[in-house]
């Protein structure tokens, strides 16, 4: 029988890209799901398939009324609620990313009150020092491990911006809640997620969507050479509940691939699947690219959830190629694109 069955469950922002994913397979399992969304970037047609079986509350969780209501009869909370996008949105709305840590704190405040029986809180890869993610040095890849983010130690507390910070924060927090009063939790760093429903301000959807339009000279930004570990939604949501699971001490683990690809290495799948081959590339330096190379280290999340993706990077590509092109339209998609690569 699944752990999760008959279990009471708020995911906050639940109507986003990966929170809508995980309300699905948490119904599925047989969970009682409440989702609290305001709807800011979140849709409720990305809870088509759940709509139906959940208690969806429309909200914004910093009112600590309507948090405090939406907390009441629930056992563990997935704590996804953000304000976040993809590095054109989150290099040019730093305030508004840095309001994240407040609504942090009310939720986890609101879950002790509560009684919940424990917090899984979605992080981030932005957490981990900008040093750490550099170009490789004489061929010496990095992997990033959870013990290199933390503010209590030296040389470990440099995030990758305001986002960044904040999302470090929130953990900081969780831990003094652990300590205190015994809040289990555990903190969840995502790495570079992508799949059916994410947007057009992440990299993957961004260059799927160049394709669909069929633009050319096809931009890239940067110079194609900085590499990411591109990790299906459905790897990061069964690797987020088997954290919450068996994870109680607020540490942290990275929920990613091991693997680094580079930007113009996805690209070209991007055409080998689409069949898409424009005349010119264009290398777009002037945009915002964030930090070079970021892989995650995988010891602790093999180690304690007996965990590690299992969805190939053209398996994800084609399952999301798949959904883009069905769901959405390409003069639309052209007349919108240059406010769709940065806003939520």
């Amino acid at each position: 029988m699944s752990y999760w069955k008959d279990k009471h469950i708020l995911v906050t922002g639940g109507a986003s890209f990966i929170s809508s994913h995980l309300v699905d397979k948490l119904v599925a399992q047989g969970a009682v799901v409440r989702v609290a969304d305001d709807l800011s970037s979140g849709t409720l047609q990305n809870l088509e398939q759940s709509i139906s079986q959940i208690d969806f509350r429309e909200g914004d969780l910093r009112d600590r009324s309507f948090t405090r209501d939406v907390m009441q009869n629930v056992e563990v909370v997935f704590h996804l609620a953000a304000c976040h996008g993809g590095r054109g949105f989150i290099d040019t709305h730093p305030a508004d990313c840095a309001s994240n840590m407040v609504l942090d704190g009310i939720v986890f405040d609101e879950a002790l009150r509560a009684g919940v029986d424990r917090v899984a809180f979605s992080s981030s890869a932005c957490v981990y020092p900008v040093t750490h993610q550099i170009a490789p040095v004489n061929g010496n890849t990095i992997y990033l491990r959870e013990a290199w983010a933390d503010p209590f130690k030296e040389g470990c507390a440099f995030a990758d911006g305001e986002y960044g910070w904040a999302k470090l924060m929130g953990e900081l927090t969780l831990q003094a809640y652990y300590k205190q009063y015994g809040l289990k939790s555990v903190a969840c760093r995502f790495f570079t997620a992508y799949g059916e429903r994410e947007n057009e301000t992440h990299a993957v959807i961004a260059l799927i969507a160049k394709a669909f339009i069929e633009m050319d000279p096809y931009e890239i930004w940067g110079n194609g050479q900085q590499d990411r570990n591109f990790t299906y939604v459905g790897d990061i949501v069964d690797g987020m509940m088997l954290a919450a699971e068996h994870i109680e001490d607020a540490s942290p683990v990275n929920i990613g691939t091991a693997e680094h690809i580079k930007i113009i290495d996805l690209v070209h799948k991007i055409f080998e699947i689409t069949g898409f081959q424009p005349n010119e590339l264009f290398f777009d330096t002037t945009k915002p690219v964030g930090v070079f190379s970021r892989a995650a280290d995988l010891t602790e999340a093999r180690q304690h959830l007996n965990w590690e993706p299992q969805v190939s990077v053209e398996e994800g590509l084609k399952r999301t190629i798949e959904w883009y092109y069905a769901t959405h339209d390409v003069t639309t998609v052209a007349e919108k694109l240059g406010v769709l690569l940065t806003e939520r």
